[in-house]
């Protein structure tokens, strides 16, 4: 997807104000309707000009006044496309109260009565809920929201994320949408999604434990991509991928051995911002000086490039000058285009980028290639003027851009897996498709874990052979 996938209310009124100031509405008074519900329907228009079927989410809750401009043109839209062209879909809540052990469907009754009231009526609902909904409740819903029992839509919390497609297809959800869209279609292919909760659900390797350090853990949501990566890794791999999320200001308190002992591996991620990053190095040199394996990404890894310099290349003082501009040694460092441009957004380097690999490396070896694509979105880069230093130290620089100006990944030969990227590589990882640093991640954390447990005197778990 591109940036025209995703619409947000100040770049609609951006938009609008800026066709304004050039005349474009002949002096006529600005409104919401009709000139922003009009802007919201290009964008979508050439957002999915290209595609047969296009799912077009509003976020927020029925009522919400930020979203009523957003709803008013997908009403217009659906008059617009006609009702074989276009439906509604409202996901909607059915709670479960425990005192009176039952589903309570008020919420969703007053929720469609919303929607009903600024002119959208729901086609089909998707009830989110903690458990499978009756026959008796589906009945209720649909008599008092105006839509037909078969579309009403059972979405129950599910253990694995991955069920979901699979537990659509069991209410219907699939055929309903092809039906109601005059669509047709095959029977769906289920096989992939079958083996993935498979994986998930009865890993024949165990389970290995990866510490992700970092400053925003108490809102495990801000990592969820790489969450998930990681847990695409484990599949990969045929293990369960337990996560412990660290405090990195706490690593900075109570030192790294006393969190990270027990760990098979570190990930750090990403941020901005110099708070908690000591703790960041600190776990970085932990993972490098016990073996244990290590993944940095972005911010990771330039914390990784400057946890080197200070401890193994003798650079005393050494950081990026995001956090310190007077430091000694800036390893870390806005490119000299980059300098002087006060609007900071115009110095992120935004979306997908090439890099080139060095032969021979872990990267290389887990891409199986030496040209790739990944996408990036940070302003500061690993110091060009410090390469020959930190290489001539051990550091291995093993990806760059193809004009060679730009490091893109550093790693250490003689590690059981230290690698890092100043890219993000979890957004192109899929449940079927696990990015391969992930799923080598995963594969060097498995190996630590059975080190030790050999080590210990401890019985790897048993394998067994599962045939499709």
């Amino acid at each position: 997807m591109t940036r025209q996938n995703n619409l947000t209310t100040g770049r609609i009124y951006e938009a609008v104000i800026s066709k304004e100031r050039r005349g474009e509405y002949l002096g006529a008074t600005v409104q919401v309707i009709p000139h922003i519900t009009d802007e919201i329907k290009a964008r979508v228009r050439d957002a999915t000009d290209s595609v047969d079927v296009a799912i077009i989410e509003i976020g927020g809750t029925a009522g919400d006044i930020e979203s009523l401009p957003f709803l008013e043109a997908v009403r217009q839209m659906k008059l617009e496309a006609g009702p074989q062209n276009a439906l509604n879909i409202h996901v909607t809540l059915v709670p479960y109260i425990p005192t009176a052990g039952e589903l309570k469907t008020k919420p969703t009754q007053h929720s469609v009565k919303e929607m009903r009231e600024i002119g959208i009526q729901p086609d089909i609902l998707l009830c989110r809920t903690q458990m499978p909904l009756t026959r008796s409740v589906k009945d209720k819903i649909a008599l008092f929201s105006n839509v037909a029992v078969e579309a009403v839509i059972s979405a129950p919390d599910v253990g694995c994320i991955y069920e979901v497609p699979m537990m659509f297809h069991d209410e219907g959800l699939d055929e309903l949408i092809a039906e109601r869209l005059n669509i047709w279609s095959r029977a769906p292919e289920m096989a992939a999604w079958q083996r993935v909760v498979g994986r998930f659900k009865n890993p024949l390797r165990g389970t290995v434990k990866i510490g992700i350090v970092g400053k925003y853990v108490h809102l495990k949501d801000s990592y969820k991509s790489l969450h998930e990566a990681l847990v695409h890794g484990g599949l990969d791999n045929e293990c369960k991928v337990e996560l412990e999320y660290i405090d990195s200001e706490q690593v900075e308190q109570q030192g790294p051995e006393a969190l990270l002992s027990a760990l098979d591996a570190v990930l750090v991620p990403g941020g901005f911002g110099d708070r908690g990053t000591e703790g960041k190095i600190a776990a970085i040199g932990y993972a490098r000086k016990n073996r244990v394996p290590f993944f940095g990404i972005c911010l990771g890894m330039q914390l990784a490039v400057i946890e080197y310099a200070r401890d193994v290349a003798g650079l005393k003082g050494a950081n990026s000058s995001e956090f310190d501009l007077d430091t000694p040694h800036p390893v870390i460092d806005l490119m000299p285009d980059q300098r002087g441009v006060r609007n900071k957004g115009a110095t992120m380097r935004l979306g997908a980028y090439p890099c080139v690999l060095v032969p021979g490396t872990v990267a290389a070896e887990a891409y199986g290639s030496l040209e790739i694509s990944e996408r990036h979105r940070h302003r500061y880069e690993f110091a060009n003027d410090y390469r020959e230093t930190l290489s001539a130290a051990g550091l291995t620089l093993s990806g760059a851009s193809p004009d060679k100006r730009l490091i893109e990944m550093v790693e250490l030969r003689d590690h059981p897996f230290f690698v890092g990227c100043q890219f993000h590589p979890e957004f192109k990882s899929r449940p079927a498709a696990p990015h391969p640093l992930f799923a080598r991640f995963v594969r060097a954390a498995l190996e630590r874990q059975t080190q030790r447990m050999k080590s210990e005197g401890r019985k790897q778990p048993e394998s067994t052979t599962v045939a499709n």
